[in-house]
């Protein structure tokens, strides 16, 4: 059956939701980056767990995306860091907290990337969905394949349909 539905990868390359990923811009990840040092000094790894976390899952920061920012921060004089227990800990500078309160308007940057459904974890169900799918494709018959491609394709279109529907 062919394929419906926009290409695979998004902007960011990969898989969606992994990097800057769909629908989040570079600046939106200046943005998020600033906005939570502005809280506490975090090591890089932090940073990307608590954009993980706080976008339930939907947006999942590299580290290419991550580090390379940092960098840019500390060379505009944005973030400092000190080494602590092995790691690189980034705080904001003077210059850095009034960046991040310029910047910082609207809800937080992980919240609309999470479309504002803040505690919907769908990660379970889409990995149990795949589970199921593969097993009948490695033991069901013929028949069972095709009509468990039938249903896949359907699910597909009307997750879109959900969004065209808005």
């Amino acid at each position: 059956m062919p394929r419906t539905g926009p290409p695979r990868g998004g902007r960011g390359g990969g898989r969606p939701g992994h990097g800057r990923g769909r629908g989040i811009a570079r600046g939106d990840v200046r943005i998020a980056v600033l906005t939570l040092l502005a809280e506490e000094p975090m090591h890089g790894y932090h940073i990307m767990s608590e954009l993980t976390e706080r976008s339930n899952g939907v947006w999942e920061p590299s580290p290419g995306s991550i580090y390379p920012l940092l960098q840019q921060l500390a060379d505009e004089g944005l973030v400092t860091h000190d080494d602590e227990g092995g790691r690189k800990v980034f705080r904001l500078t003077e210059a850095g907290r009034t960046a991040a309160a310029d910047e910082a308007t609207g809800p937080p940057v992980w919240e609309r990337i999470a479309g504002g459904q803040r505690g919907v974890d769908l990660r379970d169900e889409i990995g149990g969905v795949a589970v199921a799918a593969r097993q009948v494709l490695m033991t069901g018959s013929k028949e069972q394949a095709t009509a468990a491609a039938e249903i896949l394709s359907d699910a597909r279109k009307r997750l879109y349909q959900l969004l065209a529907d808005q």
